[in-house]
């Protein structure tokens, strides 16, 4: 069988070489693929501002065009993090267009830890008004804990919960798409906006990675309650009670659901 460099995005089934940034650059095609094969017509948005451990990422994602356009994918690089975060949140209105084109948006914001802290408050507001219903929003923030290439060290751990967004940190490479799939998959059912948090010795490392179009599996949901009266827009009382988002950012963190134990 022939072996090609394309085979790290076209490969459906078996084993693949990938290094922490292709693994995210496949991401949204394993996403845009699961999506089409439930007969859900769906597109992708990726914005954000590059910097160590995600540095190279846009430029990785250019050298991909012609595979991103294939599966309905846009990148568009922000000129910063809040910006970048802004336009997500608009991903997230498509339902309000009777024309549009998708039935939902699969959003990926990418940026480092200063950039998680300046878009603190776009993080609130955009999770607090939630995400489309057939949408989804995630953040691919990187952590320089070792200060490889920062002139600080940080965590933005603490940024996510404050904001009321979950938190997911992958251990491997493999988990870079398997936690990233649970992530667009929790998303989609609770209308949260969910964080993956990645660190600079796996983002700049490589790895075997297994995929395959039923990988990984997880229990499928349909949403508990309907989505908000105007997704993604700043709430204001009259539009969405408080109670409404309350419950919605609750939902992660419900006892008796089962979550993978670390």
């Amino acid at each position: 069988m022939a072996v090609t460099l394309d085979d790290k995005y076209t490969v459906t089934a078996g084993h693949v070489y990938l290094t922490g940034i292709q693994a995210l650059v496949r991401l949204p095609i394993e996403q845009q693929r699961r999506d089409a094969q439930q007969g859900l017509r769906t597109g992708a948005f990726i914005t954000g501002y590059e910097g160590s451990p995600l540095a190279g990422y846009d430029l990785t994602l250019a050298r991909a065009g012609a595979f991103l356009r294939a599966h309905n994918i846009v990148h568009q690089p922000a000129v910063n993090e809040e910006l970048a975060a802004t336009a997500i949140l608009g991903s997230q209105m498509v339902q309000r267009f009777p024309k549009a084109r998708v039935a939902g948006v699969n959003s990926s914001w990418y940026g480092k830890g200063p950039g998680v802290d300046r878009s603190g408050d776009i993080f609130k507001h955009a999770n607090f008004g939630g995400t489309g219903p057939h949408s989804a929003a995630i953040l691919l923030g990187g952590d320089d804990h070792n200060c490889k290439s920062s002139t600080l060290p940080h965590q933005s751990d603490f940024a996510y919960v404050g904001a009321g967004i979950p938190v997911l940190y992958p251990a491997t490479i493999q988990e870079f798409i398997d936690f990233s799939l649970h992530a667009f998959a929790l998303s989609r059912f609770s209308g949260c906006w969910v964080a993956l948090k990645l660190v600079t010795n796996l983002c700049d490392g490589g790895s075997l990675v297994t995929v395959g179009p039923e990988l990984p599996t997880y229990r499928k949901f349909k949403r508990p309650f309907p989505p908000p009266a105007a997704p993604g827009v700043p709430p204001s009382p009259p539009a969405l009670p408080s109670v409404a988002p309350a419950r919605r950012l609750a939902m992660p963190a419900r006892p008796g659901r089962r979550h993978r134990q670390r």
